[in-house]
C-alpha cells in the first residue's frame, strides 16, 4: 500500500502541504514524508503527463528537508527483522539513506502505473 502514496501525491499537488507538513512533524514522520516526495518527484519527472507536478513538488520537499530527523526510521515496516534491516542498511537506494530510512522501495518500482 505504501507504493500508492507517491501516486497520491501526484494526483493531488495541491494538498494542504503546511497543515499535512505540520501534522507529519508532530509525529516524527518527516523522513518517510520526505522519501515519499522524491519517489513522486522522479516519477513525475520521467512523465510529461506530469511535467508541472515536479516543479510543484520541489519546494515541498525543500521544507521537509529543512525538518529532517536523524533517526533511523522504516518506510512502512517496524516490523522488520535485524537481518533485514543490515540488508537495508548496506543495499537502499542512496536517497532512502539520505532520508534514513530502510527501504527498497526506489521510483522504478512505481513505474507500472506511468
Amino acid at each position: 500500500m505504501v507504493d500508492a502514496l507517491p501516486w497520491l501525491i501526484l494526483g493531488h499537488p495541491d494538498l494542504d502541504w503546511n497543515g499535512l507538513i505540520q501534522q507529519v512533524r508532530l509525529k516524527s514522520l518527516q523522513n518517510r514524508l520526505g522519501y515519499v516526495i522524491h519517489l513522486a518527484r522522479k516519477v513525475a519527472e520521467s512523465n510529461p503527463a506530469f511535467a508541472n507536478v515536479a516543479a510543484a513538488l520541489a519546494p515541498q520537499q525543500r521544507l521537509v528537508e529543512q525538518c529532517r530527523l536523524q533517526n533511523e526510521d522504516t518506510l512502512c515496516e517496524d516490523s522488520m527483522t535485524a537481518a533485514e534491516r543490515n540488508w537495508l542498511r548496506r543495499f537502499r537506494p542512496p536517497e532512502a539513506a539520505h532520508w534514513n530510512l530502510l527501504t527498497g522501495l526506489t521510483p522504478e518500482h512505481l513505474r507500472y502505473a506511468a
